[in-house]
């Protein structure tokens, strides 16, 4: 699962549309929003593609691309 808000953060302060991913990434627009927001899976080709796209260090790979929400609620009292 990627982090949405990372991603599309980083997107703004680059100036980076979804229209700029899609054709940088060869997809529909619609796929790449799809892929933003977590409703389809993003491959490792696409995520190493976007990082260099969105200029992410390789050390912050993980934080971007391999996100793992949780719920307080989860969490053991």
């Amino acid at each position: 699962m990627i982090n949405t808000n990372k991603i599309k953060g980083r997107m703004a302060e680059l100036q980076i549309t979804q229209k700029d991913v899609a054709v940088f990434l060869g997809l529909a627009q619609p796929t790449v929003n799809q892929k933003i927001n977590n409703i389809r899976p993003m491959d490792l080709n696409e995520a190493e593609k976007l990082s260099n796209l969105l200029r992410i260090k390789p050390e912050e790979f993980a934080v971007y691309f391999f996100y793992k929400s949780c719920c307080a609620a989860q969490n053991p009292v």
